[in-house]
C-alpha cells in the first residue's frame, strides 16, 4: 500500500504539470497582425421588398493584442439583393473587438461585435439613389488551426442595417437585418 501512494502522487503531479504546461502554451502572448477573407451566404430580412438571399465577400485585417483579444477591421460586399421592382446593393467597412477562447491547441471559439459603416445603392421602380448609414453588428464562430499561422474558420454574423430610402412618396427607413453565414481563412504573421 505504501508503494502505491507515491506512484499515485507522482501520476497526479505529472498530470497537473502537463495541464499547466498546455494552459501556458495556449495563453502565451500571440500578439501580432493578421489578414483574412471570407465568402458566404447572406439572408436579407426586411419589412419591405428587399428580402432576398445572396453571396457575401469580406476582406479582413486585424491585430491580436494577446491570445484572447483582437481589434479587427474589414471591407465587406453584401452584393445585390431584392427583386425587379425594388433592389439594392450594399458595401461597407467594419471595426470590431474580437474575443477568442482557445479550446484546444487547434480549435478556438470567437465572438465579435462592432460598427458597420455602409453605403447602399438602391432602385425602386424608376427611382435610383444611394444612402449612407452606420449600424451595429455581432457575430460568433470557430477557428481551426491548419498550421501555426494559417487558420480556417466558420462564422455567423448579424448586422442591424436600416435602409434609408429618399425620394419615394415620403422619406422612408426600412428595418432590415443582414444574416451572414460564411467560411474563411486567416493568416497570422
Amino acid at each position: 500500500m505504501k508503494f502505491f501512494i507515491p506512484v499515485i502522487a507522482s501520476s497526479l503531479a505529472l498530470t497537473a504539470f502537463s495541464g499547466i504546461a498546455n494552459a501556458q502554451d495556449m495563453t502565451r502572448n500571440n500578439s501580432g497582425f493578421y489578414v483574412g477573407g471570407s465568402y458566404g451566404y447572406l439572408k436579407v430580412e426586411s419589412d419591405d421588398d428587399f428580402d432576398d438571399n445572396n453571396d457575401v465577400t469580406q476582406g479582413i485585417v486585424g491585430y491580436r493584442l494577446n491570445s484572447f483579444l483582437a481589434l479587427e477591421g474589414s471591407y465587406i460586399d453584401f452584393g445585390r439583393y431584392g427583386n425587379s421592382t425594388a433592389n439594392a446593393s450594399t458595401t461597407g467597412y467594419t471595426a470590431a473587438l474580437k474575443g477568442s477562447l482557445p479550446i484546444t491547441q487547434t480549435v478556438e471559439l470567437f465572438v465579435k461585435a462592432g460598427q458597420l459603416w455602409h453605403e447602399t445603392d438602391y432602385n425602386i421602380a424608376t427611382i435610383s439613389d444611394s444612402s449612407a448609414d452606420e449600424s451595429l453588428f455581432a457575430g460568433a464562430g470557430v477557428d481551426f488551426k491548419v498550421t501555426e499561422n494559417l487558420l480556417l474558420n466558420a462564422q455567423y454574423t448579424w448586422y442591424d442595417v436600416d435602409l434609408k430610402v429618399d425620394n419615394v412618396s415620403s422619406d422612408s427607413e426600412f428595418e432590415t437585418d443582414f444574416n451572414q453565414m460564411s467560411v474563411g481563412a486567416e493568416y497570422r504573421f
